[in-house]
């Protein structure tokens, strides 16, 4: 891709995150995704603590549809591409199919470098269920 759109979600808020890192001169896009904090009751601490982390980021703030988004994102800017990092929610490759069906153009997922090296499931709607798992694994693998 020669004039990507980068696309970052709440697996991505890190401004060393490997779409931020490999399209540093690309726009980016977040897309505060409605139907997803209404299914999951997102916490207002949790929103605040997510937004705080998006004015950290060079980054357009928008809210809706996020496959909508992105797509009407990446016209604005005559994307060839869209690049974002990799995600375990279940929503992520619907959303992902759906940009590439509107697009007709590559939607690139990177993988980042694991926090921590686990096969087994994690519960990852709350940070300390998944902490109570990771915390054992995180400094074995270093």
């Amino acid at each position: 891709m020669e004039k990507p759109i980068v696309w970052l979600h709440g697996d991505c808020l890190s401004p060393k995150g490997p779409a931020l890192q490999t399209y540093p001169n690309a726009p980016a896009i977040w897309v505060w995704d409605e139907k997803l904090l209404e299914e999951w009751q997102i916490s207002l601490k949790r929103i605040v603590f997510i937004y705080e982390c998006l004015l950290e980021l060079p980054v357009t703030i928008r809210r809706g549809d996020v496959a909508a988004e992105v797509v009407a994102f990446a016209k604005e800017h005559g994307a060839d591409g869209v690049a974002t990092v990799d995600s375990p929610s279940p929503r992520f490759e619907t959303i992902c199919d759906d940009i590439e069906a509107a697009l007709s153009l590559e939607v690139e997922v990177l993988s980042p470098e694991p926090f921590v090296k686990y096969d087994g499931y994690i519960d990852l709607k709350r940070f300390s269920r998944y902490w109570r798992v990771a915390q054992q694994y995180v400094f074995e693998s270093k």
